[in-house]
């Protein structure tokens, strides 16, 4: 037993952070950063692993990764397969992996209470993971269909045995020296440090060295070339690549951020501004990527509108006006100084995260930092160096470039294949000194460098609230709007939330009214994005969105200059007008989107059909593909009025603001509205108020909807099984989320390890407008929906059976887990915001829904629990509403002629036309009552 080295360098951390941490190295030169908070709910954990797929061994691609996903299996502590998770899982926690080029990292969280368990099974993955023969095979056919032909076809025709490669990878690979591990409880750091040690300290150290890959991966060969791609989806792309220095080698100078900052920008005068206004582009983004010590790269991504596709050197050109402008310019201090001063203001003043996530990143962040700067990263650039910057600059040369330019107008003009993806592509070359050739013919446009971000907050003060309000309050109501109004109580921290819901009845009421309210929120953002833009720079973050009934503008960030921007957002919509050349830019974009709706995935598609159905006037995304080429400019030019004629407001309001300035802020906008000499908006009538009404679907009748995959060239096959239960009722949503909690990881388990139905296996709860349900979703390429139907049924009836025989014990823990994961504290203003939100928007406004809940779960008993079962999830039971949502991929499309050409039994429907079957059914009330929040 040696002594644990304590190393007490400073860690720097934000201002407003109250959590205390400690860096050690236990003897196995195992590296652990400790956290101690003792306001959490959940604890959590991350081991981050110096290895990743760049290490795979050539002709066994995908086994890094394979080998994260064999370490959740089983240990010689723990042999029981699965256990691990079902242990998490009925403690309220969550885990999973990820395996990048160099990295792989194990993570998971658990209420408090069973932490230490849950952390010694999480340890055993590093110490004596089991790994079996039969689980190997079962997993290489479960990840995908790659893995097989790379993990299991090309080994064995090689005469490999492909768990002892596994067993050997492991081996040589995982060692405690190259681990980072770190730990976030609720207990003191000195209770932590105990607990890591016991249970940590036999991972074995085999003092591997570390993993390099030396040079950068593009030879003078795969540079100053461009590379031709044929997409699946509609649209063109161009992607500009050039080699970089790394920046983690200089992350106090920044010059990856300076420049992604500047190249990325979309005010005034920035190279999106320019193409924006010459109709080329639709989005732009900079900075560098798919870095690591020894290598990385710095990408300019443009999404290309059709005109900007035929202007391809002008735009290559453009972007190198712009570098060089930069050049011209040199470094400017100001520049940098206000681009630390914003990210010192987010450093200090950043959200906090969920434990899980937090780990995720500082584990990370422990392979490539010291000790003092774990917490902060790269995200404090603080030293001006101009040389450093103009090295970097240097780099993004003509001569050193990649560029990949996607475009499905490329079909039919491509000489190769890439043969894991089957992507069609060309390489040409293009000289650098053509791209110079190209700058001296580009068109004469405006470049220059932004002015002073007006948006930086100064005043980040504290107001003083009445902590009397812990819920929201109904500030003020007139025959105009609603105002919610919710102080901070609990984060401390200098910003606001607003939320303000247009109910507009015309925007809803016909596809051609659903494109057109679409069309007219891009067009605000649009309008609004190079004056708004500096606000998102500076941490004040806003949005316009459709809705079924209108639309939404959601403002947040920090509380000091979001009247400001507000005030700006509002006066756009209020003095709409329609520009026609960006009418057509946006027509353009959005009618690409819907087109490439075809190319979800298949549970994607499935679920998409479960809403139609359940969802009373939703209109199908291939009505509004029909009515698109049809719209015109002046069509908006018309509906826009219509649209804002009658209207009316429903707003939150929450954070650092006192609530005078919530009402003096609602007011305004009313007045703006309603008030003038010429209003906008009238009131609405309250026969207009418009709700979202859902469909109750017939107990005791299984309903199914088929139909084939929308992308012939996918192989995959999908299932939704959606059991519908009840409106939102304490009681019985306790009962709906105690079953998927208890029956999340067994249906993984079964339908996924043991069966390996399909990768996607998830099984989750589902709420419509209040209407609650449960919901399994699986997509395979080896059974058809029809079977996979049958295996879900089969597994209801393997659960009945546990349900029956789980100890008393067992249920009292997994309702326990429930409660501490209901009373979980929110972590930020925004998570707050969003659960209030949701409430006022359904109607529900029950905002203390938390707490009556875990009320409600501390008087259930095992047998609630199987009488809710036997009602209304059982197989065959009287009481149960089911569809099933059948997606057919290319496999399995004989079986859907068969299947809906059985005779089915009495109490299976199937819904040929879904329209027809939703005028057929009764609807659910709203709990919208609308304008004087009546209930049904």
């Amino acid at each position: 037993m040696g002594a644990i080295t304590e190393e007490q360098a400073e860690i720097i951390k934000p201002l407003n952070d109250k959590r205390e941490y400690r860096r050690i190295v236990m003897q196995n030169n195992l590296e652990v950063l400790l956290i101690s908070d003792t306001e959490t709910d959940k604890c959590a954990a991350s081991m981050d692993v110096r290895v990743g797929s760049f290490s795979d061994p050539e002709g066994l691609e995908g086994l890094a990764h394979f080998l994260e996903h064999m370490l959740f299996y089983a240990s010689e502590k723990y042999p029981e397969e699965d256990s691990y998770s079902k242990y998490i899982s009925e403690h309220g926690g969550s885990t999973n992996a990820f395996t990048s080029s160099e990295h792989t990292n194990y993570y998971f969280d658990v209420n408090p209470d069973y932490f230490e368990e849950a952390l010694d099974r999480f340890s055993q993955f590093f110490i004596k993971p089991l790994m079996s023969a039969d689980a190997t095979t079962r997993e290489i056919k479960a990840v995908d269909s790659g893995n097989w032909d790379t993990l299991e076809a090309r080994p064995k025709e090689r005469g490999l045995d492909t768990r002892q490669e596994l067993l050997r990878f492991y081996n040589e690979n995982y060692s405690a020296n190259r681990m980072h591990l770190v730990i976030y409880a609720k207990d003191d750091l000195d209770k932590s440090e105990r607990l890591v040690k016991n249970k940590f300290e036999k991972i074995r150290n085999t003092d591997l060295g570390c993993v390099n890959f030396t040079g950068q991966p593009c030879d003078s060969e795969n540079l100053q070339i461009i590379v031709k791609t044929v997409p699946i989806k509609q649209g063109h792309k161009l992607r500009f690549v050039w080699p970089l220095t790394p920046g983690i080698r200089q992350y106090k100078e920044g010059p990856s951020r300076y420049l992604g900052h500047l190249i990325g920008h979309e005010g005034e005068g920035s190279l999106f501004y320019v193409l924006k206004k010459l109709g080329w582009a639709t989005s732009l983004s900079a900075g560098e990527s798919d870095w690591t010590c020894d290598f990385s790269f710095f990408k300019v991504v443009i999404d290309l509108t059709d005109a900007g596709h035929k202007h391809f050197e002008d735009i290559v050109a453009l972007l190198f006006k712009y570098i060089h402008l930069l050049q011209q310019s040199e470094p400017c201090k100001w520049i940098f100084d206000e681009l630390a001063a914003i990210c010192e203001t987010a450093f200090h003043y950043q959200d906090k995260i969920r434990p899980i996530d937090y780990v995720v990143n500082v584990a990370f962040n422990m392979q490539f930092y010291p000790p003092k700067d774990w917490l902060v990263g790269s995200s404090l650039p603080s030293k001006f160096n101009p040389y450093i910057i103009q090295s970097a600059l240097k780099e993004l040369s003509p001569y050193n470039v990649r560029i990949f330019w996607e475009s499905t107008k490329f079909e039919g003009f491509t000489d190769s294949i890439e043969p894991w993806y089957g992507t069609a592509y060309t390489v040409e070359r293009l000289t650098g000194s053509t791209v110079e050739q190209w700058i001296n013919t580009a068109p004469k446009e405006n470049l220059h460098l932004p002015s002073p971000n007006v948006f930086i907050p100064t005043d980040l003060s504290l107001k003083t609230v009445s902590e009397q309000i812990k819920l929201p309050v109904l500030l003020r109501e007139t025959t105009h709007s609603r105002l919610w109004y919710k102080p901070d109580t609990a984060f401390s921290t200098p910003k606001a939330y607003v939320k303000i819901d247009f109910n507009c009845p015309y925007s809803g009421c016909s596809p051609e009214s659903e494109v057109l309210t679409e069309i007219f929120t891009l067009l605000l953002m649009d309008y609004l994005n190079e004056y708004a833009y500096d606000a998102q720079v500076a941490g004040l973050y806003y949005g316009v969105n459709n809705t079924d009934y209108g639309f939404q503008v959601t403002a947040v960030g920090y509380n000091h200059k979001l009247k400001i921007l507000l005030d700006t957002v509002i006066q756009r919509i209020a003095n709409f007008e329609v520009k026609p050349e960006r009418f057509a830019v946006i027509k353009e974009l959005i009618t690409k989107e819907y087109q490439n709706l075809k190319f979800q995935q298949p549970y994607q598609q499935a679920m998409y059909y479960c809403s139609l159905i359940l969802q009373d006037q939703s209109w199908p995304w291939t009505d509004d593909l029909e009515v698109l080429p049809l719209v015109k400019a002046d069509n908006l030019v018309k509906f826009y009025p219509l649209m804002m004629s009658r209207t009316f407001l429903e707003f939150y309001v929450a954070g650092n603001l006192e609530p005078h300035e919530a009402e003096s802020m609602i007011k305004h906008i009313e007045d703006v509205f309603f008030k003038a000499p010429n209003p906008i908006s009238e009131a609405l009538f309250k026969s207009q108020y418009m709700t979202n009404r859902i469909i109750k679907l017939e107990r005791g009748l299984n309903c199914f909807y088929s139909a084939e995959g929308l992308n012939p060239s996918d192989e995959n096959s999908a299932l939704v099984h959606y059991i519908q239960v009840h409106q939102d009722d304490f009681k019985l949503n306790v009962l709906l989320q105690l079953f998927a909690l208890i029956a999340k990881q067994p249906a993984f388990h079964q339908l996924r390890s043991v069966e390996q139905l399909g990768y996607i296996t998830v099984l989750m709860q589902r709420n419509d407008s209040g209407v609650r349900g449960v919901q399994f979703i699986i997509q395979s390429t080896v059974k058809g929906p029809g079977q996979i139907d049958l295996r879900v049924e089969f597994f209801l009836k393997m659960f009945e059976t546990k349900l029956h025989e789980m100890s008393g014990d067992e249920f009292k823990s997994n309702v326990n887990a429930l409660i501490e994961m209901k009373l979980e504290k929110h972590k930020n203003l925004q998570e707050e915001s969003g659960f209030y939100w949701r409430e006022i928007f359904d109607g529900t406004l029950k905002f203390d829904r938390r707490e009556c809940e875990a009320a409600a779960l501390k008087q259930l008993t095992k047998n609630d629990l199987i009488d809710f079962f036997n009602e209304y999830i059982k197989v065959g039971a009287l009481q149960k509403k089911g569809l099933s949502i059948r997606v057919y991929g290319s496999p399995h499309s004989s079986e859907y002629k068969a299947d809906n050409s059985q005779s089915t039994e009495s109490n299976v429907v199937q819904i040929e036309d879904i329209f027809s079957f939703r005028r057929s059914r009764p609807l659910y009330g709203s709990f919208k009552g609308g304008l004087g929040l009546v209930k049904l």
